[in-house]
C-alpha cells in the first residue's frame, strides 16, 4: 500500500491489505530460529547447549531491534502523514547510519567480552568453545540484523509491508539452505559445526540489508545521499530513541519475568516445566494474527495522527481491540475442543500431559485480553506516548503477572497459577484500555 492509501482506504481493508504480509514475515523468523535449533540439535548435546546459552544475549540484541524500529515507525510515519517527505527521508537516511554505526561498537565491545560474560552466565568449559564459536562470527552480523529491522520499520511506515514480508521470507529460505551446507559441508565447502549456523545467519542477513537498502532508496527515495551533518544526525537519533529506547525495555522485560515464572512452575518437576514450555510455543501461535496487527497498526495510526485524522485512528484502535476479543476466543474455544489431539502431538508422556492438558483449559482464555495489552501499547507508542506504553509491561508483568501467580502458586497450586495468568492479563488489559481510551477521550491534545 501507499502512503496515501492509509490515509484514504477504509480502516478496515486498509489493516487487512497491511496485516497479511506481516503474519507471513513472522511465521519466516519462527521458521529462521527453529532451522538454526534443528540443525545444531543433530550435532550434539553440548552445542545445542551452547546454542541455548547464546538465546539471552541475541534475544537482548533483538529487542533493541524491536525498540529501535518501534521508534522509527512512530516518527517517520507521522512525517509521512503530515506530508514532510524530505525531512522523512533525512530522519530515515540519518537513523540508517547511526543504527549500523551504534550497533558496530556494541558489537566490537561485546565480541571481545564473549569469554567472561559466558563465564559469568554459567557456561561450562566444554560448552563455551562452542559458544565462542557461535557468538565470534554473530556478532559481525548483528548491525544487519538491527538495521534490517530498522529498514522494515520505515517501509512498514511507509505503508508497505508486503516488501519486508517477501524478504523475510526469502531470507529464511536462504538461511536453511545455507545451515545444512555451512553446518554439515557439502562438495568443497567443508563443515564449520555450530559456526557454520552463525555464519548462515550472518550472509542471509547481509543479503536482505542489500535489498532492503536499495528498495528504500531507488523506490521510495526515503534514502537520499546528503552531507553527514553530526548535529543533525544526533537530532533525528535522539527523535527516534524518546520512543525506541522505552520500547525496547519493554520487550526485555518479558523474557525476564518468563524466568521467573518458569522457577515457580519448576517446583512442581521436570514434567511441568517441559508443559509449560509447550504452552509457550503454543502461546506465540495462536496469538501470530494479533501480533502481525500490532506490527501494522502503528505505522496506521502515525499516519493519520500527522495527517489530523483523529477518527480514524479511534476506528482503527476500538476495532482493532473488538478483533482481537473475538478472535482469540475463537482460538481458545478450537484449543479446548482439540486438547486432547494437541496433547498427543506433543508428548506420550502422561506426566508432561497432565499440567499440558490443564493448561490447554485455562491459559489460552486470556489471550483476548493479552492481545487487547500489546495491541494498546503499540497504539500508545504510535501516539507518541512511550513511557505510558512502559508502564502497561511494567504494570503486566510486576503488579499482576508476577505477584497473582506467586500467590495463587503457594497457596493452591499449578492450576490456580494458570488461572492467575488470566486474571492478571484481565486486570492489565482494563488498565491499557483506560489509559489508551483517556488519550484518544482528549482529542490527542498533549501529542502536539
Amino acid at each position: 500500500m501507499s502512503s496515501s492509501d492509509l490515509l484514504t482506504t477504509p480502516v478496515r481493508t486498509a489493516l487487512i491489505k497491511m496485516t497479511l504480509p506481516m503474519m507471513m514475515g513472522i511465521v519466516s523468523l519462527m521458521l529462521f530460529n527453529l532451522a538454526d535449533i534443528y540443525f545444531v540439535g543433530q550435532l550434539g548435546a553440548t552445542e545445542m547447549a551452547a546454542l541455548a546459552f547464546t538465546f539471552p544475549v541475541t534475544f537482548s540484541v533483538v529487542s533493541l531491534a524491536i525498540g529501535f524500529g518501534i521508534g522509527t515507525s512512530a516518527i517517520l510515519a507521522r512525517l509521512i502523514g503530515s506530508g514532510r517527505h524530505e525531512e522523512a527521508a533525512v530522519l530515515t537516511t540519518d537513523n540508517l547510519l547511526m543504527t549500523l554505526i551504534v550497533v558496530l561498537c556494541v558489537s566490537a565491545l561485546a565480541h571481545a567480552l564473549i569469554t567472561p560474560l559466558y563465564h559469568w552466565l554459567g557456561a561450562d568449559t566444554e560448552q563455551l568453545p562452542f559458544i565462542i564459536d557461535y557468538m565470534g562470527i554473530w556478532w559481525f552480523g548483528a548491525a544487519f540484523m538491527v538495521t534490517n529491522m530498522v529498514a522494515s520499520s520505515s517501509l512498514r511506515a511507509r505503508g508497505d509491508t508486503k516488501t519486508p514480508g517477501i524478504v523475510m521470507a526469502t531470507s529464511s529460505i536462504l538461511n536453511v539452505f545455507l545451515d545444512s551446507i555451512l553446518i554439515f559441508g557439502w562438495g568443497p565447502v567443508p563443515a564449520m559445526g555450530i559456526a557454520g549456523a552463525a555464519l548462515a545467519s550472518v550472509i542471509s542477513w547481509g543479503c536482505v540489508f542489500l535489498v532492503l537498502v536499495w528498495v528504500l532508496y531507488k523506490k521510495y527515495q526515503l534514502i537520499v545521499l546528503i552531507k553527514p551533518d553530526l548535529m543533525r544526525i544526533i537530532s533525528n537519533w535522539r527523535r527516534v530513541m524518546k520512543i525506541g529506547l522505552p520500547a525496547a525495555l519493554s520487550n526485555i522485560m518479558t523474557p525476564i519475568a518468563g524466568g521467573f515464572l518458569t522457577a515457580m512452575v519448576a517446583a512442581h518437576g521436570a514434567e511441568a516445566v517441559a508443559a509449560f514450555g509447550v504452552g509457550n510455543r503454543l502461546e506465540s501461535l495462536s496469538l501470530l494474527v494479533c501480533l502481525a496487527l500490532s506490527m501494522t497498526l502503528p505505522p496506521f495510526v502515525s499516519q493519520n495522527l500527522g495527517a489530523g485524522q483523529f477518527e480514524r485512528v479511534k476506528i482503527a484502535y476500538y476495532g482493532a481491540v473488538k478483533f482481537a476479543l473475538v478472535w482469540q476466543l475463537l482460538i481458545f474455544v478450537l484449543l479446548l475442543l482439540n486438547r486432547g489431539s494437541i496433547v498427543d502431538i506433543f508428548t506420550d508422556t502422561d506426566a508432561v500431559k497432565v499440567p499440558l492438558s490443564m493448561w490447554l483449559m485455562v491459559v489460552p482464555l486470556g489471550f483476548g485480553m493479552q492481545a487487547v495489552i500489546f495491541l494498546s501499547a503499540s497504539t500508545l507508542n504510535a501516539l507518541h506516548q512511550p513511557l505510558r506504553a512502559l508502564r502497561i509491561s511494567l504494570i503486566r508483568l510486576f503488579v499482576f503477572f508476577i505477584p497473582l501467580a506467586w500467590g495463587a502458586n503457594m497457596l493452591l497450586g499449578l492450576q490456580a497459577m494458570f488461572i492467575a495468568f488470566v486474571v492478571a492479563n484481565t486486570c492489565a488489559a482494563s488498565v491499557a484500555f483506560y489509559l489508551v481510551r483517556q488519550q484518544l477521550k482528549r482529542g490527542l491534545d498533549s501529542l502536539h
